[in-house]
């Protein structure tokens, strides 16, 4: 994977994630747990690079999707 560019995380709120799973079917989980709940960037696919992270995405935590307290989930 690239490096991360500063302006990714130029802000307060903002957030890169990689993450390294088993299998692909865990990362998307993982990543569809978290797009349930900010804004996030989409994911189609992952990658197999030895020592890299398999999925990486980008997420906004200014914007919930679901606050606390709403209908739209479990938190």
């Amino acid at each position: 994977m690239e490096a991360i560019n500063d302006v990714h995380v130029s802000e307060p709120g903002l957030v890169v994630v990689d993450v390294a799973a088993a299998d692909d079917e865990t990362a998307f989980a993982f990543h569809a747990a978290l797009a349930a709940r900010w804004a996030t960037t989409s994911v189609e696919r992952t990658t197999r690079d030895a020592g890299q992270a398999g999925l990486r995405c980008y997420l906004d935590l200014r914007q919930p999707l679901n606050p606390p307290g709403s209908r739209g989930g479990p938190w």
